[in-house]
């Protein structure tokens, strides 16, 4: 019998400290509010939607022996992801996120401390990962781990691999944009997209405009997420594609990029043709920012059924 298909999330994985607003955030001042604990990274955190999802995940990524590590692994696990191949950097402190959102569930503002990815994470750490790497079905990322560790897993991946790229933020894009033609998908936003192509976005025709010069350095598909606009899809074909869902109440947005990734990426692993892989990512956008937690933990296929039926997509 054939082994199932797995995808490996090589990237962040953090402990995330998330302040909540109970009111308008007056700056320079202290705001009453709620404040969480959890496991995060962006693909960290893809790889939990995936896993719960049903797919068969794997992480590579770094993490401190410090109390943070043993929790973020201790989540991994609790959430279904394999960690086996994690690595563990003795004295090192482990990723750290902090996020503040405002009253409506939008973020304000966020810090990452991500060193131990760029700093801690040995050389010879991913190559002694290459056939897992090389088996997998689908290779996700983040540009987290800095510009080496992101040539040296291209450089592990093979020509047919899907291997897709979250550019995370402004800052990180401008690591990823002189190689992006490297990766087969990518998912930016409106801002990370402009950094990628180069040029400043001020309309829809400047968008596809920038999606088609990220396409002509190499890339495959792209994906790009607009928030309440929903999302934009082209590819090397000449495909382009809108998508949007009707609003919903947003409670948490900050992870709906991070689901809308896993869904497309299961979509991906599976099979499925591009309107159905629109659809999936879209409606897991839509149960990850109704749900107070960064990950909603109801995630499933058939709760991203459900949303599409209610929408009548």
């Amino acid at each position: 019998m054939d082994k199932q298909p797995y995808i490996v999330g090589v990237g962040a994985a953090n402990a995330d400290l998330n302040g909540a607003s109970l009111a308008p955030i007056h700056l320079r001042d202290s705001n009453p509010g709620h404040i969480s604990l959890s496991a995060g990274g962006v693909t960290r955190n893809v790889c939990e939607n995936l896993a719960r999802l049903g797919a068969d995940v794997k992480l590579l990524s770094c993490v401190g022996d410090d109390t943070f590590g043993a929790f973020i692994r201790r989540s991994c696990e609790d959430a279904g992801i394999d960690v086996s191949h994690l690595y563990e950097a003795k004295g090192a402190n482990s990723s750290m996120y902090l996020s503040i959102l405002d009253a409506d569930g939008d973020m304000l503002v966020g810090m990452s401390d991500m060193r131990i990815v760029q700093q801690d994470m040995p050389e010879d750490y991913l190559p002694s990962q290459k056939a897992l790497i090389q088996s997998a079905g689908v290779v996700t990322c983040d540009p987290c781990m800095g510009e080496k560790m992101l040539l040296q897993l291209l450089d592990l991946c093979t020509p047919e691999q899907i291997v897709c790229v979250d550019p995370v933020s402004c800052a990180y894009a401008r690591v990823v944009a002189p190689f992006i033609g490297r990766f087969h998908t990518a998912k930016p936003n409106r801002m990370e997209l402009g950094i990628l192509a180069g040029m400043e976005i001020q309309s829809d025709s400047d968008l596809e405009r920038a999606g088609e010069a990220v396409l002509n350095k190499g890339l495959k598909r792209l994906f790009v997420s607009l928030g309440a606009e929903g999302c934009l899809y082209m590819d090397a074909a000449g495909t382009v594609l809108r998508r949007k869902l009707r609003p919903a109440k947003m409670v948490n947005a900050s992870g709906a990029g991070d689901s809308f990734a896993a869904a497309m990426l299961y979509a991906t692993l599976h099979g499925f043709d591009v309107k159905k892989t629109l659809d999936y990512a879209m409606a897991a956008g839509i149960a990850a920012v109704s749900h107070e937690r960064t990950i909603n933990p109801n995630m499933s296929t058939a709760l991203l059924e459900e949303i599409l039926l209610a929408h009548r997509m």
